[in-house]
């Protein structure tokens, strides 16, 4: 097997400059790179991805944090943030961790040891808790906003509107939303978006919550859902909505509108009911890339916000 003392010796040049020219580009002279990669691709010169890390005073590994690995939301999150990590030669790790009691502090402080930067998401933990733990090490922030904070947000406030306002096209006078945990970032955001849209279409909407989003949380709210006289539900999760309908459908009733994602339209037969689909992996691999540009940047950078588009259909 070539050894990188194989490489230097046909490129005719030191083995610590073989290293700088596979490892660090930017610091040798182009012509010089040019030299040892074609002599490394001669040879069949596999670099030492850890060793390389491990040299430039990185671990080669990034970490995603999560409140939990119960909600099915977070699943393509982490898929896509770990698909584009390896594409960049990095290894993800996966830490939970809700980040709503600064005890965590300690465990995320112990992480940061290990790691070269973050991905969090901690949609419930305060601004005061996520700016601590964000302080370890470099750090994106997904699905929350936070001044001051790199940030990866997929925009379901804006779709949430925008579903009300179809709603209220369709004929329904009476829209119920039902939210998500207490304290949740992007509950907050949804809710102000639905009343705007409600205020505009002359629509009248109930709010319930908060809620946990679970499909107990969703059987739950039926009842009060019956009591609004709703035509229309809106839930804050999947797993909420699922609830509703099995308990509304467990009564017989099938005139009220249950908005969902589009797999789950579809194999139900629910007709022209409106979904909204998150893509989770553009989230993760968005954040990611961010979180690559941080840990290439020489120097501090200003904090960048992606907002990703999600679409009602």
């Amino acid at each position: 097997m070539p050894t990188l003392a194989d490489v230097a010796a046909l490129a005719g040049v030191s083995k610590a400059t073989a290293s700088r020219a596979l490892g660090r580009p930017d610091l040798a002279a182009p012509e010089t790179v040019a030299r040892v990669r074609a002599a490394a691709e001669q040879l069949g010169f596999v670099p030492n991805r850890a060793a390389t890390q491990l040299a430039r005073g990185r671990t080669g590994v990034v970490a995603i944090v999560v409140p939990t690995l119960d909600n099915t939301f977070f699943t393509p999150i982490i898929g896509g943030a770990q698909a584009r990590a390896a594409d960049s030669g990095m290894q993800l790790t996966i830490a939970v961790h809700s980040l709503e009691h600064a005890a965590q502090l300690a465990s995320v402080e112990q992480l940061a040891h290990q790691v070269d930067g973050f991905l969090l998401t901690a949609p419930r933990g305060s601004e005061e808790i996520v700016r601590a733990a964000a302080s370890y090490k470099p750090t994106v922030l997904i699905d929350r906003e936070i001044d001051g904070m790199t940030s990866a947000v997929a925009d379901t406030a804006a779709a949430f509107g925008a579903l009300v306002t179809w709603f209220a096209e369709k004929g329904h006078e009476r829209i119920i939303y039902i939210g998500g945990p207490a304290g949740s970032w992007q509950d907050r955001q949804r809710q102000a978006a639905i009343r705007a849209a409600a205020e505009s279409s002359g629509a009248t909407l109930t709010m319930l919550g908060p809620y946990p989003s679970t499909f107990a949380a969703g059987v739950e709210t039926a009842e009060a859902v019956l009591a609004a006289g709703a035509t229309a539900v809106v839930p804050y999760a999947t797993s909420i909505g699922l609830g509703v309908m099995f308990a509304l459908l467990n009564r017989g009733i099938r005139g009220v509108v249950v908005s969902s994602e589009r797999m789950i339209v579809e194999s139900l037969g629910l007709g022209d009911v409106p979904s909204i689909d998150v893509d989770g992996e553009k989230l993760g691999e968005v954040a990611m890339d961010q979180l690559m540009t941080l840990l290439g940047e020489r120097k501090e950078a200003p904090p960048s916000r992606r907002r990703l588009t999600v679409p009602i259909s």
